[in-house]
């Protein structure tokens, strides 16, 4: 399979696994997961075939680690517009943490903090790189710094998805250091 395929399979993956099951015909479970054999039926049927070797190769060697393959299922490890639990245990996150955004976002974040606006968490980066890239794909990106240590000890929660995802519910102006 070629790069163009595996973005392309991605991509579908991503929409009908975080934002529009039901496009295809397709229910998640509680907790965002659905039968691979499901899935395969129902991409094709919608005139999208993906062989189980492609989806396992998507999988496995997508460089953002989006998807979970478990027990002849799959699930999006985070990024869900859709209602889903994702069962997450709270965690301690590292002092800080990053998140990419642009300039012409800053004076709302400035006033609200970062919301998660059509998703059910803010997503943060655990390094400055990630968080550049996150930024990028909206523009000249900016990266702001989560103090994530203090919120944590301030009584916000935090969970880490599967692929190293940092997520939590807001992040308060309070606890976001702006660049100058």
């Amino acid at each position: 399979m070629d790069e163009r395929r595996m973005v392309r399979v991605s991509k579908y993956l991503s929409r009908h696994l975080r934002h529009d099951p039901g496009r295809i015909g397709i229910e998640l479970d509680e907790n965002g997961w659905v039968d691979v054999d499901v899935l395969l039926a129902a991409a094709a049927a919608h005139g999208f075939p993906v062989s189980p070797e492609e989806l396992e190769r998507v999988v496995a060697e997508n460089d953002k680690r989006r998807y979970t393959l478990a027990g002849g299922r799959i699930r999006a490890n985070q990024g869900h517009s859709v209602p889903v639990d994702l069962d997450l245990p709270a965690a301690e996150p590292p002092a800080f943490l990053y998140h990419g955004t642009v300039d012409r976002l800053l004076a709302a974040i400035r006033s609200q903090g970062l919301l998660p606006m059509d998703r059910h968490h803010v997503h943060l980066s655990q390094d400055r790189e990630t968080a550049t890239r996150v930024g990028a794909r909206k523009g000249r990106p900016v990266v702001l710094v989560v103090q994530s240590g203090r919120m944590h000890a301030a009584g916000h929660t935090f969970r880490v998805s599967a692929n190293g995802v940092w997520l939590a519910d807001h992040v308060p102006p309070a606890f976001i250091s702006f660049p100058e």
